[in-house]
Formats: structure tokens, sequence, C-alpha cells
């Protein structure tokens, strides 16, 4: 649960605001900019895959950004964790069952890490990654030939750690629906039909909410790197 409640009195019931709206279309454009990036190394046209790649790109760098001055629900101070918490956690997963949890839960708050973490290695090696053929990285001419073709190597195998955290989190998915948590709908709208807005601890819609005109100002920085980028 969240650490402070409504501090000005007492808030209409309903279901609790928990995604931002920049969190929420973060997510769903990273869902497409990823699965084009996927797809089109495997079956091409790798212009495409090219134009994706930075895509992500832009969209991680946004992401960094929002996780330090977004929403309170979108830091990453608010779901990363230490692993007593991740244990503790997962503890009371076993024994109590599935509750509603406010934001990302402990176990989940890594995974977004690893995520991030996963997908920034692929966006940077495919930079420099080449296929002896057509295609190379914007930046492959920057380095010996050697580095990009071990870069390369690095860009495909980590190919494989991106589908496996995609599976994961699939299968977390389809749990948490399963247990009765509306996790999906909560990405769409931003709201959790599975915690009232009313109970105590939870923060007010205004605490829970980014600022638009900052998340604004963050995108088009994070788009303009990623376009520097791709036409160094």
């Amino acid at each position: 649960m969240a650490e402070k409640g409504n501090q000005t009195g007492a808030k209409a019931a309903g279901p609790a605001y928990v995604w931002d709206l920049p969190t929420r279309l973060f997510h769903w454009g990273f869902v497409g900019a990823v699965a084009t990036s996927l797809w089109t190394s495997e079956f091409g046209p790798m212009s495409v895959h090219l134009i994706s790649g930075h895509v992500v790109l832009g969209l991680l760098i946004f992401r960094i950004f929002w996780g330090v001055v977004g929403g309170r629900h979108a830091r990453f101070s608010s779901f990363v964790k230490g692993p007593a918490k991740v244990v503790e956690y997962a503890k009371k997963l076993k024994t109590d069952g599935v509750k509603a949890h406010l934001g990302h839960n402990p176990m989940g708050g890594w995974s977004v890490i690893a995520m991030l973490l996963v997908l920034l290695v692929q966006a940077g090696t495919g930079l420099y990654a080449n296929d002896d053929i057509l295609t190379e990285g914007p930046l492959a001419d920057t380095v010996t030939k050697s580095t990009s073709d071990y870069l390369t190597y690095i860009h495909h195998l980590t190919s494989n750690a991106v589908y496996a955290l995609i599976a994961l989190h699939l299968l977390a998915v389809v749990f948490y629906t399963v247990k009765g948590n509306a996790i999906i709908a909560a990405m769409i709208n931003g709201r959790s039909a599975d915690i009232d807005a009313g109970e105590p601890g939870v923060p007010a819609e205004t605490e829970a909410e980014g600022k638009l005109t900052t998340a604004i100002m963050l995108a088009a920085v994070a788009a303009g790197i990623a376009y520097a980028v791709m036409k160094a």
C-alpha cells in the first residue's frame, strides 16, 4: 500500500487512480515498438526494424526520466524494493494469496527494471550492429569491424532474454487476471477496480498523476536524442 493518504479530508469512493497518462501511453507504445522490432528482426524489412529500434530507444530514455519525476507510482523509488521486501511479498503471495497492490508490487518492480535494462542493451548494441550484407546501425562505422561484430553478437544474444522476459510478463498478467486483479484495465484507464480510493493509505489522485507538461517536454527531449542518434 501507499505510505500516506489524502490529508485534506474524506475522499470520494471509487476505483483508486494508479497509472498516470504518460505511463499508460509509454506502456502501450512500448508494447507496439518492441513487438515491431522483434517481428522485423525475424521477417523484415530491416528498414522498419531500424526505425522501431530508435522508437524503443526514445521510449526507454523517456521512461528513465519519468521514473524520476513522474507520477507517484511511475517513479522507481515507489516500486524498486530491497530483497527483504521481495521475499516478504513472495511469502505473503504464497500464504495469503493475491492481494491488490497500488502500482507495481515488489516482484513486478524488479521485472520492470530487468525489462528496461535488457532492452537498453538491445537498443544500445543495435546502434553498432551489422548484418554483413546491407544493414548496419548508425554508429557502426565509429567502431572497428570486430567490435561491431561482437556487439552484433550481443544484440542477437540478448534477444533471447527479451523473449524470456516477455513470456514471464505475460504469464504474470494471466496469473493476476485469473486471480481477479483487473491489471489490464488499470493500464488502460489508469484506475484500479480492486482498490477503493477511500481506503486508508491510498494517495490522492493529484499525487498519483504526473505533470503532463513535464511529460511532453521529456518526450520531446527523448525523441530528439533518438532522432539525433539515428541521423548520426
